[in-house]
C-alpha cells in the first residue's frame, strides 16, 4: 500500500498548494465568490461536473448498481438531466443577473422581501449537503489507513476548509478541475474496464445475475419519479449549482459548458451502475451495497492504480464538499447575517469583502465538521437537505423566472408553507418516505398561486428592473468589485 499512500498524500498536498495559489488571485469579492465571472468553456465544464458528482454519485452510484443492476444509474442520471435542463433553459438568464446568491435573485424579482426566509432554507440545504460529503471522508480514509471515523472527518474536512478559506472560488475551481481529471481517469478509464474484465465480461455478468439486473426500469417507476423530483429539480435551484453558473464568462459558456457537463454526468451514471453490477458478480454477499466500491477497489486493482482510484473517490467527495461549503458561507454572510444586522451595504473596500467571506467559510467549515462528527446517517441528512430545497424553494424560484404574475407575498407563502409541510410530513411519514416531497411541493405550488392571485401584482418598476437584469444590463456598481480581475486573462 506504500505506493497508494504516496499517491493520496501527493494529491492532498496538491490541493493545499492550489489553495495557496488561489489566495493570491482572489483579491475582490467577485474573484473570491464567483472566480471573477471569468471561466471559459473547458474549465467551466470540468468544475461543474466535479461539483455535481460527489461521494453519493460515486460510492452511492456503485452501491445502487450493486443492489439493482443497470437501473441503479437512475439517481446520477437524473442529476445529469437536471444539469442539462438548467444549462439549456435557465443558465444564460441566471448568469446575466450578476448576483451572488439565489436569494438575491428572489429579491430582484419580487422587490426585496423574500431574502431572509429563502436564505435560511438555502443555508440549511447547503449546510447538510456539505455535512453529507464530509461524513464520506470516514469511509475513504478507513479503506486507506484504517483510520478512526472522527479523525478521518477532521482530516478530510480540514483540508477542504483550508483551501476554500484561502482562495475562495478560485481555489475551489482549480482543485475541482484537478478532481474532474482524476475522477475521469480513475473511475471511467481504469475502474470501469477493469471491473468488467474481472467479472468475466458482460456475457458472464448476464449469466451470473437475474434478468432484472439488466432491466433499465428495474429500480421501479416510483423511485425514478422521486429521483426526478428531488435531484433533477434540485439541480435547477441549488445555491451550490447557481454559484458555479455565476462563474461563467458569457451566456454561451454557461449554456454549452453546462450541456457538456450534464452529458458527462449521464456517462458517469452508467459507469457507476456497471461497476456495481460487476461487483455483484465478484462479491455477491456484501453486508452493504455501499461497500461495493471500496471492496472492488481494494481487492481487484493493482498497486498504484488502486491509489489513483481511491484518489478519484476522494476527489468526488472533496469537490462537492468545497462547493457546498462556499455556497453555505455565501448565503450565511450575504443573505442572513448582513440582513439581520440591518446593513444596507454600499460598496466597501475589496479587502473587507474578501475578509468577511473568508471568515464565514472558516466558521461554516468548523460547523460542518462538528455536525458531521455528530451525525451518522448520510442518506437521511441528504434527504432532509433536498426535501427542504425542493419543497420550499422550487416553486418561488421557477415561478419568478416563468410567471410574471407571481408576487412577493406568494413567494413568501410558498416558502413557508412548502418548508413547514415538508418538515411535518417527514415527521409523520419518516425522513426517507416519498410523501413529504410530493405533498410539500403541491402545498408550495398551491400557496404560491393562490396568494399571488389574491394580492396586488408586483410593482411595474420592480418588473422593469428585473427585465433589465435578465437582459444583462446590470447596474454599474455590480461590476465595481471586478476592476482587479479585468487585468487577468479569462480562464480557459
Amino acid at each position: 500500500m506504500a505506493v497508494d499512500y504516496l499517491v493520496i498524500v501527493v494529491y492532498l498536498a496538491g490541493m493545499l498548494a492550489m489553495g495557496w495559489w488561489g489566495m493570491r488571485r482572489a483579491r475582490s469579492k467577485s474573484e473570491f465568490l464567483v472566480a471573477g465571472r471569468r471561466l471559459g468553456p473547458a474549465m467551466y465544464s470540468g468544475t461543474m461536473a466535479a461539483i455535481v458528482l460527489g461521494g453519493a454519485s460515486t460510492i452511492g452510484g456503485v452501491g445502487l448498481g450493486y443492489q439493482y443492476g443497470l437501473s441503479g444509474a437512475w439517481m446520477v442520471f437524473t442529476i445529469g438531466l437536471g444539469l442539462l435542463a438548467l444549462s439549456v433553459f435557465f443558465s444564460a438568464r441566471i448568469a446575466r443577473l450578476k448576483v451572488y446568491t439565489v436569494s438575491e435573485m428572489l429579491d430582484l424579482r419580487y422587490g426585496g422581501r423574500a431574502g431572509v426566509i429563502s436564505g435560511l432554507v438555502m443555508w440549511a440545504y447547503t449546510l447538510m449537503l456539505a455535512v453529507t460529503s464530509t461524513i464520506a471522508y470516514a469511509t475513504i480514509f478507513d479503506v486507506l489507513f484504517d483510520m478512526n471515523r472522527t479523525l478521518a472527518i477532521v482530516l478530510g474536512g480540514s483540508i477542504v476548509v483550508a483551501y476554500s478559506t484561502l482562495g475562495g472560488m478560485w481555489s475551489i475551481t482549480l482543485t475541482d478541475m484537478v478532481q474532474f481529471v482524476v475522477k475521469t481517469i480513475g473511475v471511467l478509464l481504469l475502474l470501469l474496464p477493469i471491473a468488467v474484465v474481472k467479472a468475466g465480461g458482460f456475457a458472464e455478468m448476464k449469466a451470473q445475475l437475474p434478468t432484472e439486473y439488466f432491466d433499465p426500469l428495474g429500480i421501479g417507476g416510483e423511485t425514478i419519479f422521486t429521483y426526478v423530483l428531488i435531484y433533477t429539480f434540485g439541480m435547477l435551484i441549488g445555491q451550490d449549482i447557481w454559484q458555479r453558473v455565476f462563474t461563467a464568462r458569457s451566456d454561451r459558456t454557461a449554456r454549452w459548458g453546462g450541456t457538456v457537463a450534464g452529458t458527462y454526468c449521464l456517462a458517469y451514471a452508467v459507469a457507476g451502475a456497471v461497476i456495481g453490477t460487476a461487483a455483484k458478480v465478484l462479491y455477491p454477499k456484501l453486508a452493504s451495497p455501499d461497500d461495493a466500491f471500496a471492496t472492488i477497489v481494494k481487492d481487484e486493482l493493482p498497486v498504484g492504480v488502486r491509489g489513483l482510484v481511491l484518489a478519484a473517490a476522494l476527489a468526488a467527495v472533496m469537490s462537492t464538499s468545497s462547493g457546498a461549503l462556499i455556497a453555505c458561507a455565501t448565503v450565511a454572510n450575504n443573505d442572513i447575517w448582513a440582513r439581520l444586522r440591518g446593513i444596507v451595504r454600499p460598496e466597501r473596500e475589496q479587502h473587507d469583502e474578501v475578509k468577511g467571506n473568508r471568515v464565514f467559510i472558516l466558521l461554516m467549515g468548523l460547523a460542518v465538521i462538528g455536525t458531521a462528527i455528530a451525525l451518522n446517517d448520510v442518506v437521511q441528512a441528504l434527504t432532509v437537505a433536498y426535501n427542504l430545497l425542493v419543497g420550499g424553494l422550487l416553486v418561488p424560484i421557477l415561478g419568478g423566472l416563468l410567471w410574471k404574475r407571481g408576487t412577493a407575498q406568494g413567494a413568501l407563502a410558498s416558502v413557508a408553507v412548502g418548508g413547514l409541510a415538508v418538515i411535518g410530513l417527514m415527521a409523520a411519514y419518516g425522513i426517507l418516505a416519498n410523501e413529504p416531497v410530493y405533498y410539500g411541493l403541491l402545498a408550495s405550488l398551491a400557496a404560491y398561486v393562490a396568494v399571488s392571485l389574491a394580492t396586488r401584482p408586483t410593482d411595474a418598476a420592480v418588473l422593469a428592473a428585473w427585465r433589465e437584469r435578465l437582459a444583462g444590463r446590470a447596474p454599474a456598481h455590480d461590476n465595481a468589485s471586478e476592476t482587479v480581475s479585468e487585468q487577468v486573462p479569462a480562464a480557459q
